[in-house]
């Protein structure tokens, strides 16, 4: 039977489970089958798989392939092959890549059409005696748990398809050359799909790794914000329908590198929109566009010689205090001060794709620069429309307008009075004071890497009652085939 101890350990063990059930990525990177096919083809291009293709030894296959212990058989092929000087691959391409979901729901079908002339020699005519040779290549990428560090992807089961091969011959010759030409296809016909087997799809598996590296730095690339910096980390890849998932993890590292900020545990759940017909979606989420909006926004203090920068303003002030005081109205000379200064950090919140960034502002105003105490001190709660865009590969927040939403006296040497009063002309100088001030250290942008090392020009920006959703804004003219 059980006892206490045991009962106490499987408790911990399930809610530890369930624990980790409810927990969200805080960023995903979604990539299409658009995406998947250009980043592949790219690697065998690099991988040089057409080179592989013209070096397949086809000569030398064929006269080892068994005879299936016909001795009959043995001899027609040596007979055949007697005719035969050289007989090589003189022309490969790989044609468009196709990614498709496979009949399980967590794998994806690749398939990689071949396309090929090879030729051979004789000397029963002078001219290359050429062929053409057409197969595909297909293979499943799938999650692979059963290796003892974290789960990837990995591209397996490489084979060619019995029905997508073809060999027929490219131009007509004599009656024996033409029968001559029969035999030796009728030779290759069982011999190209080990052949492809055993050359090209090492090739292609090590291709799939090598994009899949390459994925996995891509998203470690880290983004600029200011003196900060955000970097993200992947936590599990996912397949979905005909889309690679990468669940990502988020820090927030100060200028001196140390890590002030995890994102790795989001208990918030993470809305992930489908792709439709795009490219790829990289969605992060409220909680990382919230920091990072305030490590770009971090507390700051302005000071502003109000005659001197806004005299209109000014003027207004003037008028405005002298309705509450007009003997502190007339202390007010040509040097007085106003005083801004942002509390803590912004909040960044999300409704029905409207952004919005509330902050808290205390500000003073000093009736002159020599002035050791404020007339008096208003603790004010602003918010403005918050409104992302992008220029290139770049993402841009800009704050438009602002409004005291609450107003309160928090100190006064004048007197109290009804802050209220006041509301008109302290929301004009935080719109003329502050505003500019932040908008200018947004304008900057914040650089999105994925957006090119993708092969897109400039992406567009949406917003969702979870975060933030960049997707590219036009389209790159895909590698259609790897030829040589």
């Amino acid at each position: 039977m059980a006892g206490p101890w045991t009962f106490t350990l499987l408790c911990g063990l399930l809610a530890t489970t369930l624990i980790q059930a409810t927990l969200s990525p805080t960023a995903v990177l979604i990539l299409g089958p658009k995406v998947i096919k250009e980043k592949l083809t790219q690697e065998l291009k690099a991988h040089n798989a057409t080179s592989i293709l013209q070096q397949l030894p086809l000569l030398s296959t064929i006269r080892e392939q068994p005879a299936g212990g016909i001795p009959v058989l043995g001899s027609v092929v040596n007979t055949v092959l007697k005719y035969v000087i050289w007989l090589k691959v003189t022309t490969a391409s790989i044609l468009q890549l196709q990614v498709k979901p496979s009949a399980n729901d967590k794998e994806l079908l690749v398939k990689i059409p071949l396309d090929m002339v090879a030729g051979f020699n004789t000397p029963l005519v002078k001219t290359i005696v050429e062929f053409h040779m057409e197969t595909e290549a297909q293979a499943i990428v799938r999650m692979d748990t059963s290796a003892s560090g974290p789960t990837r992807l990995v591209l397996s089961d490489c084979a060619t398809s019995d029905e997508s091969l073809r060999v027929q011959l490219l131009h007509k010759f004599s009656f024996l050359v033409n029968a001559l030409a029969k035999e030796v296809m009728n030779l290759l016909v069982p011999a190209l799909p080990n052949l492809v087997k055993n050359q090209l799809c090492p090739v292609i598996e090590a291709s799939f790794n090598g994009m899949y590296a390459d994925l996995l730095q891509l998203v470690k690339v880290p983004i600029s914000l200011s003196t900060d910096r955000l970097e993200f980390d992947l936590l599990s890849p996912a397949i979905k329908g005909d889309t690679i998932q990468l669940y990502l993890g988020a820090k927030l590292l100060d200028s001196q590198g140390k890590v002030t900020k995890w994102f790795n545990n989001s208990a918030a759940s993470l809305a992930v929109p489908s792709l439709d017909n795009t490219p790829f979606s990289f969605i992060v989420s409220q909680d990382v566009v919230k920091a990072a909006v305030a490590a770009m926004l971090p507390p700051e203090e302005f000071i502003v010689l109000l005659d001197s920068v806004l005299p209109e303003i000014a003027r207004r002030l003037k008028s405005s205090i002298g309705l509450i005081n007009e003997k502190a109205a007339d202390k007010l000379g040509s040097t007085q001060i106003v005083k801004i200064l942002t509390q803590d950090t912004p909040e960044f919140f999300t409704d029905q794709g409207h952004a919005r960034v509330a902050q808290l502002i205390v500000l003073e105003v000093f009736a002159s620069s020599e002035a050791l105490r404020p007339l008096f001190t208003l603790g004010i709660e602003a918010s403005s429309e918050a409104q992302f865009y992008t220029k290139g590969d770049e993402l841009i927040l800009n704050l438009n307008n602002i409004s005291s939403d609450r107003i309160q006296l928090m100190n006064s040497g004048i007197g109290w009075f009804q802050p209220d009063v006041l509301k008109n002309i302290i929301t004009e100088i935080i719109l003329s004071v502050l505003l500019p001030n932040q908008n200018g250290k947004l304008r900057s942008g914040v650089p999105v890497s994925v957006v090119k090392a993708l092969g897109f020009e400039a992406a567009e920006s949406s917003l969702t009652k979870d975060g933030l959703v960049l997707t590219p804004a036009s389209l790159w003219k895909p590698s259609s085939a790897v030829s040589q």
